[in-house]
């Protein structure tokens, strides 16, 4: 079934979040991977924090806080390294898959957008850097809103500026919690389980689940 719109999260879905610390695996050592898991796991959870608290900041913000505490846990990583990894989180890789897969489902006239935590300025040096920046059509940042996924004004932006019912939008994303966010608001949604995760969130379950972008 195709779709009036293709939309895609971005960090873990269209780009790799753990391409700023493997850039710097060398210098980072063994606990390279963990530092990146935890860098992860702070960023998303102040950005469920804030939002709660009605106490916006942007996404940028919030990774440097993330990355701040990362090696408050590891004293073993050099802070010296905080502005190459920030720097590397500018310019993150996309998944290889992820050109030609939003080509494609453009060749089909929909229209591709990216719904994302991530600021402006964030979103559009990640696109640029992976050459997506003639592919996708629109970028929506949740600072328009000033409140973080899974807040359900996230995704009327979509349809909203489209002027779409919800069920014609495919919600593409690799976060579980997210997919489960835009499930409850009636997107038909595909999980990109590109770590082979257990499911989780039973009852907004996706229409789809697949390893990668490459079956859509």
């Amino acid at each position: 079934m195709s779709h009036a719109a293709y939309v895609f999260d971005a960090y873990g879905t269209l780009f790799d979040v753990h391409a700023a610390v493997r850039k710097h695996a060398g210098e980072m050592g063994p606990e390279g991977q963990a530092f990146s898991d935890l860098w992860r796991a702070k960023q998303l959870e102040y950005s469920w924090i804030r939002t709660l608290m009605g106490a916006h900041a942007d996404f940028w913000t919030l990774t440097e806080q993330a990355l701040d505490h990362a090696f408050a846990r590891f004293p073993s990583a050099d802070p010296k390294l905080k502005a190459s990894l920030l720097d590397a989180y500018w310019h993150l890789d996309c998944y290889p898959e992820v050109p030609s897969v939003l080509k494609s489902l453009k060749s089909r006239g929909a229209r591709i957008a990216i719904l994302s935590n991530g600021t402006p300025q964030m979103l559009q040096s990640a696109v640029k850097k992976a050459g997506l920046d003639l592919i996708i059509d629109d970028i929506f940042s949740v600072e328009t809103v000033r409140a973080f996924k899974t807040a359900p004004a996230v995704y009327d932006m979509v349809t909203t500026t489209y002027r779409l019912y919800p069920n014609v939008v495919s919600f593409q994303s690799s976060n579980r919690w997210d997919v489960a966010g835009a499930t409850k608001f009636g997107f038909r949604t595909v999980w990109i389980n590109r770590g082979d995760m257990p499911d989780e969130y039973a009852d907004f379950g996706p229409s789809l689940i697949l390893p990668s972008l490459e079956s859509l």
